[in-house]
């Protein structure tokens, strides 16, 4: 049962948290940690013109400590894949997947088993995307400040403001946790959070294919054959262009200018420059290697399968299948995208009947709603 008194420790141990500024201090608090049932995990980074996002800060905290971690000074963090690996210890995050990356990218390791208290907010009927904030006060009744947002988390020294904040967002998460697992025993529902906890870990282990970045770009079902065929070789040389110099992917090109190339096709340095979609010194760079793509797209006749879309005749099932939705949302009180979103919806309805089914109709979503939506897609079959 949450009481006052222990939001009152929480919040007092987010007045003085302590400092973990070398090597030797992170092996205490790691002693410290690795002695808890329950650890609520965060991280602050800054990832607006990078390919990896820069790690400032990382909080911990059982409930009644904070540590707060500053990677700028005690060095690798690898130690920490002591505590993420602990199988005895539940790491408590919300919304994790960004923090996912960066922890993976600075430690070789991810918090596991862990327990995602936004998921377990719209298990039990909240919104999908319910910022910490939002559920600091459902279930808490109490309003923490999120003014430093925004802030430059590598840029030191931190601001004692800065420092309260980072506290805040991890010192409420050990009881958020316990609050929220007793609500979702009492509905039968936590293995559906361990199930989609474990989905979390997986993607997040699971390195990103390069040759589907192209997926990513708006308006890609738009092109034919030939200028997907240009999109999808352009994009993967810009994902690698950008890891390489660690630059977000709109700073190498964005994906409008890349959806013009495509549609545009040109041919040379002069036509590509007329495009006036690319600033002149990355033209004079990379133009050489755009063209010869083009060049030996066109000459080799290469032209990529156009990806299947809806066709008026899917138009009843989908009807259906989201009003099937809908209604097993409304019986469980849950938003429908939960169970199957618009999107999961038309992937089934376009997938061949011999193929495997994703991953995400699978678990505890195929008794509470996909064995229906294939019944009704072999109806309509």
């Amino acid at each position: 049962m949450i009481t006052q008194n222990k939001i009152e420790v929480a919040l007092a141990a987010a007045d003085q948290p302590v400092m973990v500024e070398s090597a030797e201090q992170m092996q205490d608090a790691l002693n410290e940690w690795l002695s808890c049932d329950v650890i609520g995990i965060d991280t602050e980074f800054v990832r607006e013109r990078t390919w990896r996002a820069d790690l400032g800060l990382v909080q911990l905290s059982d409930g009644k400590k904070v540590w707060l971690v500053d990677p700028l000074k005690t060095g690798p963090l690898q130690v920490l894949a002591d505590l993420f690996e602990n199988q005895a210890i539940v790491k408590v995050l919300h919304a994790p997947s960004e923090d996912l990356d960066v922890l993976l990218y600075t430690t070789d390791s991810v918090p596991d088993p862990m327990f995602d208290t936004q998921t377990a907010c719209a298990m039990l009927g909240e919104p999908l995307q319910m910022g910490y904030h939002k559920t600091v006060e459902w279930l808490l009744g109490i309003t923490v400040d999120k003014g430093e947002t925004r802030s430059n988390w590598i840029k030191r020294p931190l601001r004692p403001a800065q420092l309260h904040y980072a506290a805040l967002d991890v010192c409420l998460l050990p009881m958020m946790h316990r609050h929220l697992e007793a609500k979702l025993v009492e509905l039968d529902r936590l293995e559906w959070l361990e199930e989609d906890c474990t989905r979390l870990l997986d993607k997040a282990l699971t390195p990103a294919e390069p040759d589907h970045t192209w997926k990513r770009i708006n308006g890609n079902g738009r092109l034919d054959g030939t200028s997907l065929a240009i999109l999808q070789s352009l994009a993967k040389w810009r994902d690698e262009e950008a890891e390489r110099r660690n630059l977000a992917r709109g700073f190498v090109i964005r994906d409008n200018a890349l959806m013009t190339i495509a549609n545009q096709q040109p041919r040379s340095l002069e036509a590509l420059s007329e495009l006036d979609v690319w600033h002149p010194k990355p033209v004079q760079r990379h133009g050489p290697m755009i063209i010869a793509t083009i060049d030996h797209i066109l000459e080799q006749g290469i032209s990529s399968d156009i990806p299947d879309l809806l066709l008026p005749r899917h138009r009843p099932m989908m009807h259906e299948m989201r009003k099937l939705v809908n209604g097993r949302a409304s019986e469980l009180s849950v938003e429908p995208a939960l169970l199957a979103s618009k999107r999961e919806l038309e992937s089934l309805i376009l997938s061949p009947g011999n193929e495997p089914l994703s991953e995400r109709f699978m678990g505890w979503r195929y008794d509470v709603i996909t064995s229906e939506l294939i019944a009704l897609k072999n109806e309509y079959s």
